[in-house]
C-alpha cells in the first residue's frame, strides 16, 4: 500500500491532509442559526469586546452628566461663578457636555473599527454571510 502524497499545486481535495472547513452555522433554509452562533467563542469574544468599551464609557458619561445636573441643582453659586466676562462655570460645563459626546462618539468609532469590525468578520465567516 502506498501513502497519498499531496501534490504541490493542490490546496483541497482528496488526500491533501487539510483540515476540513468548520461546518457553517446555518439552518435548513440557509439562514444564519442565531442560537448556534450565540454559543460560539467568536461571538462570545465579540460580546466581551463590546462590553469592554460600552460599560466604562456609559458609567463615565452618566457620572459626568449627573454630576453636572447635581451641581446645577445644589451648587448654584459654584455653577454661577464667572470664568471670564459673562461666561460662568455652568456654561463651560454645559458646552463640555457636547464636546464629551463628540469625543465619545469618535472614540467608539475608532474602537469599533480596530477591535469590533475584525471580530464581526470572524462571526460572519461562521455563516459564510459575506460570500453570498
Amino acid at each position: 500500500m502506498t501513502k497519498a502524497i499531496p501534490s504541490p499545486g493542490r490546496t483541497r481535495g482528496f488526500a491533501t491532509f487539510d483540515e476540513p472547513p468548520p461546518p457553517l452555522l446555518v439552518d435548513a433554509a440557509g439562514k444564519p442559526d442565531f442560537a448556534a452562533i450565540r454559543e460560539t467563542p467568536e461571538f462570545q469574544e465579540l460580546r466581551r469586546r463590546t462590553r469592554a468599551f460600552v460599560l466604562p464609557a456609559l458609567v463615565g458619561f452618566l457620572g459626568w452628566y449627573l454630576g453636572y445636573v447635581v451641581l446645577s441643582a445644589y451648587a448654584p453659586e459654584f455653577m454661577g461663578a464667572k470664568v471670564f466676562g459673562a461666561v460662568n462655570v455652568g456654561l463651560v460645563f454645559g458646552l463640555l457636555q457636547f464636546a464629551t459626546t463628540v469625543a465619545l462618539t469618535l472614540a467608539y468609532a475608532r474602537y469599533a473599527r480596530r477591535r469590533l469590525d475584525p471580530q464581526v468578520a470572524a462571526v460572519r465567516a461562521l455563516t459564510a454571510e459575506d460570500q453570498r
